[in-house]
């Protein structure tokens, strides 16, 4: 079923908008191209139905829905669907369900909120999306938003216009941040800080591969329900998502792009998202997010799920193991050698190994530059260097325990295990590689002891020249991201 709206404006633009060719000093240009485009619009009746999977959601939805009716292009209906919870979600959301009527920029507009509680859900939010999915599939749209994604104003209007404008486009995705503003807490304050610089760096590596999305994520994408089809199609699926998935927005990315599709990302639609605010709750969701991303990249079949290695929107996740792999290689074998060294007095510094922090320190800082509402908070995390660089070694816990699950075949609901941290409750086994890593420099320094001086002066001699090797080629990557040219994108 099609939902009818009722606007002044309808959005379809006649001609690529020209993103990919955006230079440094042409932002103004382009965005009086960009609004030309919206004032020039032809009368196309496009239809959009939004999606919000639910689960334990009563701090958020509220202000979700807002951010949803303030839209300058209101979706023409929306369907909250609850699953799995045991909070005040339905009966909050409940007080928005109905007909509203919308005076917009665009125009009077009509939409009508419908609330859904599916109870227990085997499937999870996948289950939830797919039941949103047989509400909405008339539609020429589907908009997924999670329950704690607030969008800017425009987000839904930006996303519809580029989507309406190309009809190769298969899914388009908004900028994620997280607002920081209301965090309260040291720790907090930092995790946000460096899941903000996180989001920021992943945004812009997209939107400079010619905004190519790798993951349309699911808190806030529009999806065109053609391309769905198209990819339910080819993957012989009755529904766009699928459960044996531990990141099903990744795996219906790659669909999509194997239909045939685009999947892109929006230089202007903007939403942000919730973020982690404890350790144990960032460590079960970058542990899921990680494992489901190495199941897609590994090759081979494992499960319901095949592995896709030389997909077009996995080269940027080999990119970020490598990255991660080079990093843990880099700061443990330094720590290793430079503690070896120092037990034989053989050690002298050089200003040379000022140069990989400096340069990464730059690096992070113009990252941080970049982001759309930048604050003190996110050029401190920056420049201060430890902030920053906790957090990596945090990152690094999460890509050593995901590559350990994986490879230990171990069968494990990531999905239950992040809902259980963001409770509060769950294991500790986040902090089980800080502890592996002390007991095996431990039993280094045992060894290196038990070793003539001989062999100890050979370990160093071949060991430093390898790192600094690495450390080169690392730095002069960084320094390659660092000189690159933006082309005027802010995330």
């Amino acid at each position: 079923m099609a939902y009818p709206r009722s606007s002044s404006r309808e959005i379809e633009a006649a001609a690529d908008f020209g993103y990919d060719d955006m230079m440094p000093g042409a932002e103004t240009h382009f965005d009086q191209d960009f609004m030309s485009v919206l004032e020039s619009t032809t009368v196309h009746r496009s239809t959009i139905g939004c999606i919000i999977p639910a689960y334990n959601e009563e701090e958020s939805i509220a202000d979700v829905l807002e951010g949803l009716l303030r839209q300058t292009r209101v979706p023409d209906v929306i369907h909250v669907v609850v699953n799995n919870t045991s909070d005040n979600t339905v009966k909050i959301a409940s007080e928005y369900a109905g007909p509203h009527e919308v005076m917009t920029d665009l125009g009077e507009q009509f939409t009508e909120v419908f609330v859904h509680d599916i109870g227990k859900n085997p499937d999870k939010k996948v289950g939830a999306l797919n039941y949103g999915y047989s509400l909405v599939e008339g539609c020429d749209y589907l908009l997924g938003v999670d329950g704690d994604t607030i969008a800017d104003p425009r987000a839904v209007e930006y996303l519809e216009t580029e989507a309406v404008s190309d009809s190769r486009i298969g899914g388009i995705s908004a900028i994620y941040s997280i607002d920081d503003r209301p965090i309260q807490g040291l720790v907090a304050k930092w995790l946000i800080a460096g899941q903000r610089t996180q989001f920021a760096a992943f945004n812009l590596q997209n939107l400079l591969r010619g905004r190519n999305m790798a993951v349309l994520g699911g808190q806030f994408s529009i999806f065109s329900t053609n391309a769905l089809r198209d990819a339910m199609k080819a993957n012989h699926q009755s529904t766009p998502w699928v459960k044996d998935s531990e990141v099903e927005d990744s795996l219906l990315s790659l669909q999509i792009k194997s239909a045939g599709y685009l999947t892109k990302i929006s230089p202007y639609a903007r939403a942000n998202v919730g973020g982690m605010t404890t350790i144990k709750g960032y460590d079960a969701q970058q542990v899921k997010w990680t494992y489901g991303a190495i199941e897609l990249m590994w090759p081979g079949q494992r499960g319901d799920t095949k592995g896709q290695p030389f997909h077009p929107n996995l080269r940027l996740r080999w990119f970020e193991n490598f990255g991660m792999l080079t990093n843990l290689f880099v700061r443990v074998a330094f720590l290793i050698l430079l503690a070896g060294s120092l037990s034989l007095g053989a050690f002298v510094f050089s200003p040379l190994w000022l140069i990989p922090p400096v340069v990464a320190i730059l690096l992070n800082v113009r990252i941080a530059r970049t982001m759309e509402n930048c604050t003190q908070r996110d050029v401190l995390f920056a420049a201060l260097v430890f902030p920053a660089e906790i957090f990596m070694w945090i990152r690094l816990s999460h890509f050593v325990r995901s590559w350990t699950r994986f490879l230990s075949r171990k069968k494990v609901d990531n999905w239950a295990m992040q809902a259980r941290a963001e409770r509060g409750g769950g294991s500790i086994g986040h902090w089980a590689p800080f502890i592996i890593l002390i007991l095996v420099l431990v039993a280094m320094a045992v060894i290196w002891t038990m070793l003539g001086p001989v062999v100890q002066s050979t370990i160093l001699w071949i060991g430093w020249p390898i790192v600094g090797v690495v450390t080169v080629l690392q730095t002069l990557l960084m320094a390659t991201k660092l000189f690159r040219r933006y082309q005027g994108y802010k995330v």
